[in-house]
This record gives structure tokens, sequence and C-alpha cells, in this order.
């Protein structure tokens, strides 16, 4: 039996859709960051702490789409590396508290421009009402309980 009259075709499935949109956003953010040897990663975690400040790490996780276990590995490089440094919390000894680095810093303000452009260029393309719109119905999709 063909399954295809039971399913939508992939240009219209919304799993494939979002992956195929990822991957057109990320391409030239991955072209980026393969120039100062960063991982996706790495970055989005530099991002999140330069936006929070110092956080605890499941914050962190949550923000920058990371599952906890890869992100405490991922952040032991970067505390090697001088871009991130760890302490516990003083209230609760259980909790690890992150923060960027002045090197970590670096990095983003270092990148920022090349960042912007491939916003501005993605922006361009679609128009701002646009880019907005998509951001709002993608917030609203992560409320969406299946």
């Amino acid at each position: 039996m063909n399954t295809q009259s039971h399913t939508k075709s992939t240009a219209r499935s919304l799993p494939i859709a979002l992956l195929r949109a990822r991957e057109t956003v990320m391409a030239p953010v991955r072209d980026m960051l393969q120039g100062i040897q960063l991982t996706e990663q790495k970055w989005r975690i530099l991002r999140v702490l330069d936006e929070l400040g110092e956080v605890e790490q499941s914050t962190i996780a949550h923000e920058a789409c990371l599952l906890l276990p890869s992100l405490t590995r991922i952040l032991r490089t970067m505390e090697a590396e001088g871009q991130i440094s760890r302490r516990q919390d003083s209230q609760d000894k259980r909790r690890t508290m992150v923060k960027i680095t002045d090197e970590g810093r670096r990095i983003l303000e270092e990148n920022l421009a090349a960042s912007l452009e491939i916003a501005d260029k993605i922006e361009a393309q679609m128009g701002r009402k646009k880019l907005d719109n998509l951001l709002d119905l993608l917030e609203e999709l992560q409320a969406v309980k299946v």
C-alpha cells in the first residue's frame, strides 16, 4: 500500500521544514565558527552567559538547548580554554554557577559583526515584519503540548 496518500509530503512536514530552515540559518553561522575553531554549542553557551550573566548550569542547558551531561563536558573544555569560569554556589553546594570570562567576551565581540551580518542578510531577504511573525509563531509553537 502506498503510504504517501496517508501522509503529508516532506515539503509540508513540520519537522522537516524546521530542520531545513535551521540548516539555512546555521550554514553561514557554522562557516563563521569554523574560522575561529568554535562549535555551535560553545557559541550558544557564550551568548547565553553574555546575556544572562552568572547562572546555574541547568539554566544554561535550557537556554542553549543542550542536555545537561553534554553541557557539563563542554563547560569543562571551555573552562580549560579560559572562556568561562565555574564556582560552587555559596548557598547550595550542589549547584554550579557559571559566568563568561573576559576571553569568552572577547570571542563574542570579535565575531559580533560577522554574526550580525548573517542576521541582517536573513532580515533583508525576509523583511522585518515576516521575521518578527516567524519568531512569534516559533515561540507559540514551543508552548504547544503534544
